[in-house]
């Protein structure tokens, strides 16, 4: 699993192309003829087992070429950069954090997929517009060492406000919020906590308490934080900005299985990414892209989601498997902000944090 990001910051960047995963097999030659072929594209991140594809490809008849064009941020703006002549009928993996930028540029065709009805509102950020599809969620969080607070007798913090206290000196380590989804949705936490009076204040604290800046996840995780791998990290930081998942990913396949994660979760550190699917205006195979959509939001499909892609599915009805019942957390109320605030300000705040936390 990856989880960086490019922001808004590197929008002007030159992009690469994307890479096709499969080729052209299956797809019509001839002019006028129907598509066999539908078009994702989406981010590196991107899984799904071969038989639920096999399985869409059975319901409808459409193979799935996958393009993946880089992190979330890139494959965000290679799709702005190219809406005038999209690469695929459907893009995949637009989260809250840059969902407005997707949106003001006119990327989707509305469209109300089937299933949608098993799905809370509260994930719909476009209202009833159906520009865009909800299809997985999960939380950003501060994941600590088990181990390493056991053996100290010190109790793990729960909040951001703990993270500043003179105990954690030295414990954290994050994301650069420039280059990195979970250290975006970090800084994204603090400034719905502390507001626009209180974040900087906060990171003036968390700096002074010796917090570690790094560019990505898996740096992060797995150099810097001591609880990765099952408590066997290389790392000297018992705290760690990652997922509300990372646990079960830690226990998954591991015999016998333990009695808990090796990993905890900070849950009043947390805020909820939410990623999205959406029709390309211009699409191609329009058909196609809409069938898949309504696959994207199927029970089938969404409840393979978790140990793909170590999320949460949006819908109601879909199970979860054991190990994240057994292992993951339900995080009642993180924190969340509307995508219109979060693109008015997110470049700024960077800006901001770049020049108070990193000079």
């Amino acid at each position: 699993m990856k989880h960086t990001v490019t922001t808004a910051l590197a929008f002007a960047v030159s992009l690469p192309l994307l890479a096709a995963c499969g080729g052209s097999e299956g797809s019509s030659s001839e002019e006028g003829a129907e598509p066999t072929t539908v078009t994702l594209v989406t981010h590196n991140s991107f899984a799904a087992s071969k038989e639920v594809l096999r399985e869409f490809r059975q319901r409808t008849g459409y193979r799935v070429e996958v393009l993946r064009g880089g992190d979330a941020g890139s494959a965000v703006n290679q799709a702005v950069l190219n809406k005038d002549n999209p690469q695929g009928d459907v893009f995949f993996g637009v989260d809250n954090t840059l969902l407005s930028r997707a949106l003001d540029n006119d990327l989707f065709t509305p469209y109300e997929a089937k299933g949608l009805d098993k799905v809370p509102d509260r994930y719909e950020l476009d209202g009833k517009r159906h520009r865009v599809t909800p299809v997985d969620t999960g939380e950003i969080c501060v994941n600590y060492d088990r181990a390493w607070f056991a053996e100290r007798k010190l109790d793990p913090p729960r909040t951001l406000a703990d993270l500043a206290e003179p105990e954690y000196e030295d414990l954290l380590v994050t994301e650069n919020p420039a280059t990195s989804s979970p250290g975006l949705g970090f800084l994204l936490a603090t400034v719905a906590e502390f507001g626009e009076d209180g974040w900087q204040d906060y990171w003036k604290k968390l700096k002074a308490n010796g917090v570690e800046v790094v560019d990505g996840w898996e740096q992060a995780y797995n150099d810097r934080f001591s609880g990765s791998g099952g408590g066997r990290g290389r790392g000297d930081r018992p705290l760690v900005v990652s997922y509300a998942s990372s646990p079960p990913a830690e226990v998954l396949g591991k015999k016998p299985a333990p009695e808990q994660a090796p990993t905890g979760v900070s849950e009043g550190t947390c805020f909820r990414q939410i990623e999205f699917a959406g029709l390309l205006d211009g699409a191609a195979n329009e058909r196609g892209g809409k069938a898949l959509l309504d696959f994207l939001v199927s029970k089938t499909f969404q409840e393979d989601l978790p140990l793909q892609m170590f999320v949460h599915p949006v819908r109601e009805d879909a199970q979860l498997p054991e190990v994240f019942t057994e292992y993951g957390v339900e995080v009642e109320d993180p924190a969340t902000m509307a995508p219109e605030r979060i693109d008015a300000h997110r470049e700024q705040w960077v800006k901001t944090w770049t020049a108070q936390v990193l000079r």
